[in-house]
């Protein structure tokens, strides 16, 4: 299933993409695409209905964040053996996790609005681990067994705050704005293999970014296994799970975003992103 939640900010709906591709309201059968409605049992009861019978969504409305009220917004800092590579960086021997503000968050196709002083924000694609299932110590051979589905995360840094801020990572990453998500939510027996996902992400027109899921460092399984060593996973918590070579701080000359660039982001059968960039008054 493709679950979504469409409509303005703070007034989002639950909506479904069916096989056709048309949104169809399930407001009906669930409030909302929280953690509550994400558990195995309620996804089932979803999937048993008669998707041809929801009603229809007219015109093209705002794609929301694809969960609402996310618990833990967790992030895992170079993880792919190439980005690493790029940025000439030691393997780590652990997930770098950081914390992503909730208040960075929004819909798939937001603008993204650089704030006062940034100087060097910067772009990345990334897969989107979205938790269903409650668990602590979890296994690496179940982790995937707590996973509701996956969708897009467009992990926007300032890099400047970043790295020159002191403190940790989580100053550049929480920008409001900087964690687009979405557009869909898509359940985990319809993804199949998390470590097989061609994935990319243009700037203006241009590549930059181009990369598989195949080379992260630690998998999916992985990371949920580690971090349930250190706290319990609930469900709604989305974790993001880094990102290609490719992005603007590796380039030379090192490449940000300006006014007015547009974004656009894709992962193989999780569907696209695009943003336009703006300054904040």
């Amino acid at each position: 299933m493709k679950l979504v939640r469409y409509g303005e900010p703070g007034e989002e709906k639950p909506g479904l993409i069916d096989g056709d591709g048309t949104l169809r309201d399930l407001s009906a059968y669930v409030p909302d695409i929280t953690g509550a409605t994400l558990g195995d049992g309620a996804l089932d009861a979803l999937r048993a209905l008669d998707t041809s019978a929801l009603p229809t969504v007219a015109g093209t409305p705002r794609m929301g964040p694809c969960v609402g009220n996310i618990g833990k917004f967790l992030c895992i800092g170079l993880n792919y053996s190439d980005h690493a590579e790029e940025q000439g960086l030691a393997i780590p021997e652990h997930p770098i996790l950081f914390f992503k503000a909730n208040s960075a968050i929004t819909g798939a196709n937001d603008d993204i609005v650089m704030p006062r002083g940034s100087r060097r924000t910067d772009w990345e694609v990334e897969l989107g681990v979205v938790i269903g299932k409650e668990g602590k110590y979890i296994s690496e051979d179940t982790a995937l067994e707590h996973v509701a589905g996956y969708c897009i995360v467009n992990d926007v840094s300032e890099r400047e705050f970043q790295q020159k801020l002191s403190g940790q990572w989580t100053k550049g990453k929480s920008c409001d704005t900087y964690g687009p998500t979405g557009p869909w939510l898509v359940t985990r027996d319809e993804v199949g293999d998390p470590q097989s996902l061609a994935m990319s992400l243009d700037v203006n027109g241009t590549r930059m970014q181009t990369g598989s899921t195949a080379t992260m460092i630690f998998t999916v399984a992985q990371i949920i296994a580690h971090l349930s060593e250190l706290f319990t996973l609930y469900p709604g918590d989305v974790i993001t799970t880094g990102t290609p070579p490719g992005v603007g701080d590796g380039m030379r000359p090192q490449q940000y975003l300006k006014v007015g660039d547009v974004v656009e982001l894709e992962i193989e059968g999780l569907g696209k992103q695009r943003q336009v960039v703006r300054q904040d008054a």
